[in-house]
């Protein structure tokens, strides 16, 4: 045995006694199979590599180029058309069909995650937080303040902390729509929010009858309506609040209006909001609407 492979052993040897040694000091569990997995894996590295190592070294030493050249060369140094290594190539195939296995029987979906456990605790939590607070819920003011709290962890930091959009920089919930908002639908439409009265056109209202109806519905939808607001109403209703929740609350960020938003996300001239689908319950979406309403008055 010569002094190379020795050395070869010596250094797997040392590699698998340093995981031994971490796994202790760190009192892993090797009865998990995870663990006891990533430990196999780890010995399997160091044998691969002393056992490559040692076998193409030896090879180097002993073996002379030989076989058909390629037409090809690159400055007078040609490649020879060697097939590829047998090790190699059973090295690939068992690589894909180790992939396909961990893919669709390993870990990933059918096995122990730190993201499906986290999923799993939300989710029971979230059963605790809904019979919890059902009861209380009913009650408008406590509503109120479940909302708020919500609304200064998840909204505050984009829409500001008394949800007046930080200058600009997110939607202001002091009021329902600006007039350049309201434009800016009446051009381009609208159909991100998935209402059952399907998307809202582009070009509906342009010029003068435009400028009309944005300052109407800017300005609380107070006084008489202008001419192209029936154009309007046919789906949002006469008085503005969506037809039942058939389409997009114009007046004030109800429950429907809320939920939708949260589910789809929403992007519009002052930028793009994220969907948050399943972040919330439906009640802390109801409370969340019912402290936006309050905001807006």
């Amino acid at each position: 045995m010569n002094s190379f492979i020795v050395k070869g052993l010596v250094l797997a040897g040392v590699l698998i006694v340093a995981t031994l040694v971490v796994i202790k000091q760190m009192h892993i569990d090797l009865s998990d199979p995870i663990n006891l997995i990533t430990f196999l894996g780890a010995i399997a590295i160091a044998v691969l590599t002393f056992g490559v190592g040692a076998k193409y070294m030896a090879q180097m030493k002993t073996d002379t180029a030989g076989g058909e050249l390629a037409e090809e060369n690159w400055d007078g140094i040609g490649e020879y058309k060697n097939e590829l290594p047998a090790g190699w190539a059973w090295s690939f195939f068992g690589t894909m069909v180790w992939a396909v296995w961990y893919f669709l029987w390993g870990y990933p979906l059918n096995a122990y995650s730190q993201i499906g456990e986290y999923n799993k605790e939300v989710k029971a939590y979230n059963a605790k937080f809904e019979k919890k607070f059902e009861a209380a819920a009913k009650d408008p003011a406590t509503l109120r303040d479940m909302g708020e709290s919500i609304f200064l962890v998840q909204c505050a930091p984009c829409h500001g902390e008394t949800g007046d959009g930080l200058s600009g920089k997110a939607q202001d919930f002091e009021q329902r729509m600006s007039k350049k908002q309201v434009l800016a639908v009446l051009k381009s439409g609208q159909h991100q929010l998935m209402y059952p009265l399907g998307a809202m056109p582009a070009g509906l209202a342009s010029g003068q009858q435009a400028e009309e109806v944005a300052a109407y519905i800017a300005g609380g939808m107070k006084g008489k309506a202008p001419a192209a607001w029936a154009t309007c109403a046919g789906c949002h209703g006469q008085d503005g609040t969506g037809n039942g929740g058939t389409a997009p609350n114009l007046k004030t960020y109800d429950e429907t209006l809320v939920t939708h938003v949260l589910k789809h996300g929403k992007t519009g001239i002052i930028g793009h909001m994220p969907a948050f689908p399943g972040r919330f319950t439906p009640i802390q979406e109801k409370a969340l609407a019912a402290y936006l309403q309050t905001l807006k008055q």
